[in-house]
């Protein structure tokens, strides 16, 4: 289980609608784990109760209570020496910790997203996607590889 913050993406109806001001434009923090729109709360204190109300369902859903209730699963993956599942019911406080996400906010911005278009009240539904489908026309493809994706294409009556 996780909360994420609502992260406006570009082709997505909260980046084409979203009234509100972009506070950081900054890449890496367009992950759903930082704010990058406006907080009623002070940055500080938005982290906290974030952190605070992930470890309510961090102590409710993960640790001895998730390995109790996927034993059997933990133990697949460990026969198949994939141990990332098992790690990952303990490591919350290396993961979500407020000062580190606050800290994100404070590093150099490599990398700029563009702001968006001017707000809209509603959006048509063909923009919303970031790729259209143009077919073959839309792609940059050599005929082996062309006949490849056809023939491996899902519903494909080969």
């Amino acid at each position: 289980m996780n909360i994420s913050v609502n992260t406006p993406y570009p082709g997505t109806e909260t980046w084409l609608t979203e009234p509100r001001q972009i506070q950081s434009r900054d890449y890496r923090l367009f992950d759903i784990q930082h704010a990058v729109l406006p907080t009623t709360l002070p940055l500080p204190e938005f982290y906290a109760e974030l952190v605070k109300t992930q470890q309510v369902l961090n102590m409710k859903h993960l640790g001895w209570t998730a390995l109790r209730s996927t034993a059997k699963i933990v133990a697949g993956h460990l026969l198949h020496g994939q141990t990332n599942f098992l790690k990952m019911l303990w490591k919350f406080n290396s993961v979500y910790n407020p000062a580190l996400q606050l800290a994100d906010h404070q590093q150099a911005v490599k990398y700029e997203m563009a702001l968006p278009p001017p707000s809209r009240q509603r959006v048509a539904q063909s923009l919303l996607y970031i790729h259209q489908a143009n077919g073959r026309q839309g792609r940059h493809l050599d005929d082996s590889t062309e006949q490849f994706v056809e023939a491996t294409r899902m519903g494909s009556s080969q």
